[in-house]
């Protein structure tokens, strides 16, 4: 079983293509050097604008110290930090217990 987190954000309008931009060239490669398991991530099929990100950890515990690891880095502070932050006008967070098997039928 894996702990799964699911980031819906609200792009401010216009910006959903440099987001994406800057989450494959910048920030997936940051997640993924730093050992984070990023499952899916890119703008909705209705609206360029919303956006989904789906990581995968094995507790929730390591989901929490991943984290603050990964956003207390100088490679994140210095790198895409603030061109994410401004780029968002909401945010939703949703944690859940799925298999291996269903997180693997999401990744992209």
């Amino acid at each position: 079983m894996k702990t799964v987190e699911i980031l819906q954000y609200t792009l401010k309008s216009g910006t959903g293509h440099r987001f994406h931009q800057i989450m494959v060239e910048q920030s997936s490669p940051l997640h993924r050097a730093a050992g984070m398991d990023i499952v899916a991530f890119g703008n909705s099929l209705h609206d360029s604008d919303s956006y989904y990100l789906i990581r995968a950890y094995d507790s929730l515990e390591h989901l929490e110290s991943s984290q603050n690891s990964f956003y207390n880095s100088d490679e994140w502070r210095n790198g895409p930090r603030l061109s994410i932050i401004e780029s968002i006008e909401t945010s939703v967070k949703s944690v859940l217990i799925l298999s291996k098997n269903a997180v693997d039928s999401l990744r992209s």
